[in-house]
């Protein structure tokens, strides 16, 4: 079936990948995954936006993976592995099945993995398959070591390791069994993919995948690509990533990325990045490049510093960068996230390219939207929420003037007696190009269903999961109505 261009009016539907239900501790690209996805394009989506699916490190963030190219071995199906007949049987994974547990679901399937590489081992066509992939994926080998590295040095930061293995030309004595198998699960975790995403070609739904714009310090990208950061002669970073204080928050946010070096990766043309959203490109059908504000300004928290505040902000690549990208990349499909207060070259930059920015519901009614009536512009992709937010039905409960809400509503020509369900119906039926709305909203979930609350560590983020779609099932003939209704 023929995909939707973006400049098409359409709706999309926003949930991780982890918090699909399934039988092993986390959603998978098993068949969790193509029946959300017969069930979305029942409903009349057309896009499944999910968040990163790189390998991520502790904290569980997919905003902080050990790679920018890699997918994370989690996502593995075992039920696909015993399919193609690389596992006898696999067991139910019995532990608490409403909240993703890393560290265990992570020892549970290493231990399925390992079986069925060692299975892999004695099948000759995959082999041969194999052997293509690791030929034709550039990224591979090098992360593969990295990963092994990591793992013979029990996790320590890269740059705490001795300096044989610093050196990424060190030698792989002693390594190259890991290195083989890591590199088996990267060709699994492509191939299982490739296929969902054959799948999700089949019923008209596009895959937007999500680019974090920073990588961690702990990272194979730093590892091998350490010129293109602001490191000291100890590979440290100079200065990291933050956000500037504001209203909300006095000393602002710190991140905590080495950032980039922008006036070293001009000289290469911005290979890593280019090699970055390429990949990425080939992989998703969309791309949402998070925080698009920083090649415009960024900023610069000197290293070591107890809050964001002593950072500055720090002239982007702006133009330069994205001709070069737009020049090497002409076929990029991508969407920017643009949240936040701005300075006004930021929307100059975006629409020069005309890219599609963001708008969140959530925060859609305040004085500059008072100003425009509350209306949402057609060129950007709107939201009820992202994985940052409460969901709807927590917003609503939270709102601290829902008088005000109920009026502003009837305004736009809804009743105002239910605010949730209004605010949805507006997120569909407003203007936009592309509407996008969480499961979670869809199906007006509360708090418990939350994401992630940003600036806070713990295991209330990255790890809430469906326990079935009955819900979903339930609400599919009212959701067709609803984008009926809103001519998507």
């Amino acid at each position: 079936m023929e995909l939707k261009a973006l400049d098409q009016r359409q709706a999309g539907i926003l949930l991780p990948l982890f918090s699909l239900p399934g039988k092993h501790g986390i959603g998978d690209l098993g068949k969790e995954a193509y029946e959300f996805v017969d069930l979305s394009a029942q409903a009349g989506f057309s896009i499944w936006q999910i968040l990163p699916l790189n390998p991520s490190s502790s904290g569980n963030s997919p905003y902080t993976p050990y790679s920018s190219f890699a997918g994370d071995e989690i996502y593995i199906s075992l039920e696909l592995l015993k399919d193609w007949h690389l596992l006898d049987e696999v067991p139910n994974y019995l532990q608490d099945l409403k909240r993703v547990d890393y560290k265990r679901v992570r020892l549970f399937k290493d231990r399925y993995l390992r079986k069925a590489y060692q299975v892999f081992l004695k099948d000759k066509e995959l082999k041969k398959e194999y052997r293509t992939f690791v030929k034709g994926t550039f990224w591979l080998k090098k992360y593969a070591r990295f990963m092994a590295l990591n793992k013979a040095n029990e996790g320590l930061p890269w740059v705490d390791w001795n300096d044989e293995d610093q050196n990424i030309k060190g030698s792989n004595e002693g390594l190259e069994a890991e290195i083989d198998y890591i590199q088996f699960l990267q060709y699994i975790f492509v191939k299982q993919f490739n296929l969902l995403k054959i799948h999700a070609h089949q019923k008209g739904i596009s895959i937007m995948g999500d680019l974090p714009l920073y990588v961690g310090d702990d990272s194979a990208d730093v590892y091998e690509y350490r010129k293109c950061f602001q490191l000291d002669d100890k590979f440290y970073p100079k200065f990291v990533s933050g956000a500037s204080p504001d209203y909300f928050s006095k000393d602002g946010q710190l991140w905590g990325h080495p950032l980039y070096d922008w006036d070293y990766l001009k000289k290469t043309r911005y290979n890593f990045w280019i090699k970055r959203l390429k990949w990425n490109n080939e992989i998703f059908d969309i791309l949402r490049v998070d925080h698009f504000r920083a090649f415009d300004t960024y900023w610069s928290v000197p290293y070591g510093s107890a809050t964001a505040r002593e950072g500055k902000w720090i002239e982007g690549p702006s133009y330069h960068f994205l001709d070069s990208v737009y020049k090497q990349l002409p076929k990029l499909n991508m969407i920017v996230e643009d949240l936040g207060e701005l300075r006004p070259q930021v929307h100059e930059l975006r629409d020069h390219y005309d890219l599609l920015g963001m708008k969140v519901m959530q925060f859609s009614f305040g004085e500059d939207e008072r100003k425009v009536k509350y209306k949402i512009p057609q060129h950007c992709v709107v939201y009820t929420g992202t994985h940052d937010n409460a969901t709807l039905k927590q917003w609503y409960e939270e709102l601290d003037d829902k008088e005000r809400m109920k009026e502003i509503m009837k305004g736009l020509g809804y009743i105002g007696e239910n605010l949730v369900e209004d605010m949805l119906a507006y997120t569909l039926e407003c203007d936009a190009v592309i509407s996008i709305v969480p499961l979670q909203d869809l199906l007006g979930y509360g708090k418990e269903a939350r994401i992630n609350l940003p600036g806070t560590v713990g295991p209330h983020n990255w790890s809430y999961k469906l326990t079935s779609f009955d819900d979903y099932q339930n609400q599919i003939q009212i959701i067709q109505k609803m984008l009926k209704k809103a001519k998507r």
